[in-house]
């Protein structure tokens, strides 16, 4: 594994994001394991995060001007620290976010920040796709902004779990809408960092035998 794979999930399990467990994802699976960026709670956490996207975006995208979008709530603070950190390299990206509900008073609106234009593209950046639930309501509210189109997407983890069908949840997102999904690990590189300490082998046969029911056809 690369030593940034490393880092990274070692990042996550210390920050509290990577949980292990009896959870629900918000698709409704029962996981053996959680991530949830909504445990990043100082301001060296999330410059760290930041720091981890943007390497994920420059290794992908490189040079690419494109508008960063975090969906409410969560991915609001991933799009900011990606943001931050990226111009901190020189790409000065601009980032927006939806509300949950559209302001009726002041300017109104769904969105905060800047608002693409026609002919932009956006990256939508998220904390894991599970079953592809939450970027498809990503698309509905994009859907408002005519002529924008989607360039690609980042999360923190790929749970290489299924989607509606056989594939890969990732991979219906990428058929379906035509941009490709991105993430920083996957669930094999957790699985990988778990091995490196025997206490931990319990939450390897819980992890693997989820994804013989949940994962996708190989």
């Amino acid at each position: 594994m690369e030593s940034y794979k490393r880092e990274f999930i070692s990042f996550l399990e210390s920050a509290g994001v990577l949980k292990f467990g009896d959870f629900t994802a918000k698709s409704g699976r029962k996981i053996p394991y959680f991530i949830n960026a909504g445990e990043i709670k100082t301001g060296a956490q999330i410059a760290t995060l930041g720091k981890f996207y943007a390497r994920a975006y420059r290794e992908k995208l490189g040079d690419r001007k494109t508008v960063l979008y975090g969906p409410a709530y969560k991915g609001i603070s991933i799009a900011v620290s990606a943001a931050v950190a990226l111009s901190g390299q020189g790409l000065d990206l601009p980032f927006f976010f939806n509300r949950k509900e559209a302001k009726d008073h002041g300017e109104g609106g769904v969105f905060v920040g800047y608002v693409p234009h026609s002919g932009e593209e956006v990256v939508i950046t998220e904390d894991v796709i599970t079953a592809g639930t939450a970027i498809r309501e990503s698309m509905g509210i994009l859907s408002r902004l005519d002529g924008v189109k989607v360039a690609a997407a980042f999360i923190m983890v790929d749970r290489k779990e299924r989607g509606r069908g056989e594939k890969l949840a990732m991979e219906e997102v990428e058929e379906e809408f035509g941009f490709p999904v991105y993430s920083v690990v996957d669930v094999y590189d957790i699985v990988e960092y778990l091995k490196e300490d025997p206490a931990n082998a319990e939450n390897i046969t819980r992890i693997l035998n989820y994804l013989d029911v949940n994962g996708a056809k190989r």
